[in-house]
């Protein structure tokens, strides 16, 4: 190591030579450090010219500081010096790899993203509207119908019964004919119009339904309050059910894993639940859940096969998962639309009847199968406990060969069907068999 400075002149308790410095990493490590010694590096020099080094700058810590790597005398003193540092004869691994992400071929699956539901507005959501109870209508109402019809009474329009009161004017009495003044067109016209708006404002509005304002095409406010309700009667107003509904799917033709096409019919409980969404963002919800209802069951049923058969495993049929999967894909993928999946059940899942038959047959022989492995090995416990409650009464043990004839003849009892007699080889004709001598 090559200090460029004069350190004749420290203490002698001061160390004469600077701590050892870190090794320079080999070429092929690619942490920060080396790659500033590779960047801030002068040329490699020629061959014959010595050990290569490495200039490293030390820039000046804090005084005092035990990382300070200068004389502690001369710590105030902002120079920065240059060490060089020869690189080790042998390579040295990098401790802190730095990890490059590999470029991914953009026509390569891996670069292509994965399918995910659309996405909503989120400047879109249902809000309570503005809007009035049906009462104060109603009051306005009387009350502009009344002040039209005092108005009326008081120009002589009306005629005076001489049963009621005389609220005529004064020149109404006395010329005994209408005296209608523009005063009185004003009040007339201004109660009429307080009329109309309370008639046109007023909606009756029933339990389980909503109404969505809009105007211009912009969304202002769903009225969910039942009864009578005033709104602004320059609003148009939409009609949307948000109970809670069921909907029973038509036949629908898919394949299982193995590919097998199978026919299933789903019942979906659901119900809307952001109106705003529902009537805005999308322009009919209720196909939109029907189209989503066959995406989503062809999706799933392609997971597993429809039954497991001879092959251990999961199946459609097997449990609730097929519905949770309905249900949970289905939820995902009608959320932003503002509808609210409760339940995909499956009401009925057969194989389609191009199928049906061989697919039959193939379950009654994989039925049969495991029966007839159930019966031989239910016969073979019982003929085996039959031998030995057999020995245990009798107080004598059997050969080899007698336990092996009584063995096969209480197998071909139990298992041989009814009215079929089975013979059994004698034990000298079984013995030559193994042999491999001729019975």
């Amino acid at each position: 190591m090559d200090v460029t400075r004069d350190s004749s002149q420290r203490p002698d308790h001061l160390p004469k030579a600077l701590p050892p410095a870190l090794p320079e990493r080999s070429a092929s490590g690619s942490s920060p450090l080396a790659k500033v010694l590779r960047t801030s590096g002068p040329a490699a020099g020629p061959a014959d010219s010595g050990p290569l080094t490495t200039p490293l700058t030390v820039l000046p810590g804090p005084a005092g500081s035990s990382a300070d790597p200068r004389d502690p005398l001369e710590a105030a003193e902002p120079v920065a010096r240059t060490v060089q540092v020869a690189p080790p004869p042998f390579p040295v691994a990098d401790p802190f790899p730095v990890v490059e992400p590999e470029a991914v071929p953009a026509g390569t699956p891996a670069a292509a993203t994965s399918r995910r539901p659309p996405r909503a507005d989120q400047a879109l959501r249902e809000r309570n509207a503005a809007g009035l109870p049906g009462w104060v209508a109603l009051l306005a109402l009387l009350l502009g119908t009344a002040a039209v019809l005092l108005v009326l009474v008081h120009d002589g329009v009306v005629p005076h019964w001489d049963a009621l009161p005389d609220l005529r004017a004064d020149a109404a009495r006395a010329s005994g004919r209408a005296e209608v003044t523009t005063r009185s067109v004003a009040a007339v016209t201004a109660a009429g119009l307080l009329v109309v708006l309370a008639l046109a404002g007023l909606l009756a509005n029933a339990g389980g339904e909503t109404r969505v304002l809009t105007r211009w095409g912009r969304y202002r406010g769903t009225v969910r309050r039942t009864g009578l309700v005033w709104v602004n009667p320059l609003l148009r107003r939409r009609r949307v059910d948000v109970r809670l509904r069921h909907w029973r799917s038509e036949p629908a033709k898919v394949v299982d894993r193995t590919g097998t096409p199978i026919v299933v019919r789903l019942l979906i409980v659901w119900r809307v639940k952001d109106t705003a969404r529902a009537v805005l963002a999308i322009e009919d919800h209720e196909s939109y859940l029907r189209e989503q209802v066959q995406a989503v069951l062809t999706r799933t049923a392609s997971t597993l096969p429809c039954d497991s058969n001879a092959a251990p495993g999961p199946a459609l049929r097997d449990g609730q998962w097929f519905a949770d999967e309905l249900t949970r894909a289905l939820a995902a993928e009608v959320a932003p639309a503002g509808l609210e999946v409760y339940s995909a059940q499956p009401l009925a899942l057969d194989y389609a009847p191009e199928v049906a038959e061989s697919m039959r047959r193939r379950r009654l022989a994989d039925l049969d199968a495991g029966l007839r492995t159930v019966l031989v090995d239910d016969a073979v416990e019982a003929a085996a406990l039959a031998v030995r409650r057999l020995e245990r009464a009798t107080a004598h043990e059997l050969d080899e060969a007698a336990r092996s004839a009584l063995m096969e003849h209480l197998l071909v009892a139990f298992v041989a069907p009814a009215g079929v007699a089975a013979s059994v080889p004698p034990p000298a004709a079984r013995a030559g068999r193994k042999e491999g001598r001729p019975a």
